[in-house]
């Protein structure tokens, strides 16, 4: 799959190895064609399934879910590097913060670039054939760690997940007051400056029941602006995410993952003006611009 800079839409699957029916969905849509990039969540339980899916599935793109937060209520996952208190990654119970805004007060900015940096490299260790990094619950994107981000991407020469502003990256919100934010409008600046790939919009899976699915995500998709566009989706297989994720988050992740598992929606997006690519073609541009990574 290749990329010439015409318009684009990345159907991507965020939390893959958050459970088993993240990572079972993953593996049948991709293969179905409906999903054409995903993200692992190193740190979660269901990790190593998720890695040997990235080797044996025809057409994987799989990139790096970099993670700081653990939000769920029962079933949660800590640090790789350390759970220190005095780290700031972990709240009082040891796991990782619930939410973006008590990772931001908390955490010292070492320990984060060190916590990510270990993320990647057991995604390379686990044989995962990393084609991109990006935040869960964006949390990379916050004034705080949005330097450290730029330079783990600069570093393994892999492509990031950046909006040319704040305003285009709809999941924004879990990130809480921004404030000063010309650490990010910087990171942007260097990064198109350095030839990384800067996407026009992101938006996420429609967090709500829906009576009509499938009119709703083909409004959403359809009228997506910008030249580059990456969907942050949520498919789930049913089976554990009932229990992990009851009652909304876990309807809105099964219904999510039957509709783009259903071949009239697969047909519809082979009717979009937009070609539909992975993230292995960012990666192969900015390597072809700035050289592989260093061993």
């Amino acid at each position: 799959m290749t990329w010439q800079g015409s318009r684009a839409l990345v159907l991507h699957q965020d939390d893959v190895g958050m459970c088993h029916g993240a990572n079972t969905a993953y593996a049948e849509l991709t293969m179905f064609g409906t999903c054409s990039s995903g993200s692992v969540m190193v740190p979660c339980p269901w990790f190593s399934e998720a890695a040997e899916i990235g080797k044996r599935v025809p057409g994987a793109d799989m990139g790096v879910h970099l993670t700081l937060t653990s939000e769920k209520e029962h079933y949660r996952w800590r640090p790789l590097t350390t759970c220190s208190k005095a780290s700031g990654l972990v709240d009082s119970d040891g796991y990782m913060w619930r939410d973006v805004p008590s990772l931001r007060i908390h955490a010292d900015a070492k320990a984060v670039e060190a916590e990510l940096r270990a993320q990647i490299d057991a995604a390379y260790d686990h044989g995962v054939d990393v084609t991109h990094l990006d935040g869960h619950m964006g949390a990379v994107l916050a004034p705080e760690f949005c330097e450290i981000y730029f330079d783990l991407a600069r570093s393994y020469r892999l492509p990031l997940l950046l909006t040319p502003d704040l305003k285009q990256y709809d999941p924004i919100g879990n990130l809480g007051d921004l404030g000063d934010v010309t650490a990010y409008r910087d990171v942007v600046r260097a990064a198109r400056q350095e030839g990384f790939v800067i996407v026009d919009h992101v938006f996420e899976t429609i967090w709500s029941k829906l009576d009509d699915i499938d009119s709703a995500y083909r409004n959403k998709i359809g009228n997506a602006e910008g030249t580059l566009v990456f969907a942050a989706l949520h498919f789930n297989a049913p089976g554990d995410i009932e229990i992990i994720d009851p009652p909304v988050g876990a309807h809105v992740r099964m219904a999510e993952y039957s509709l783009f598992g259903s071949t009239q929606f697969r047909d519809w997006l082979s009717t979009l003006d937009r070609q539909i690519i992975g993230m292995r073609p960012l990666r192969d541009i900015l390597r072809q611009e700035t050289g592989a990574p260093p061993p």
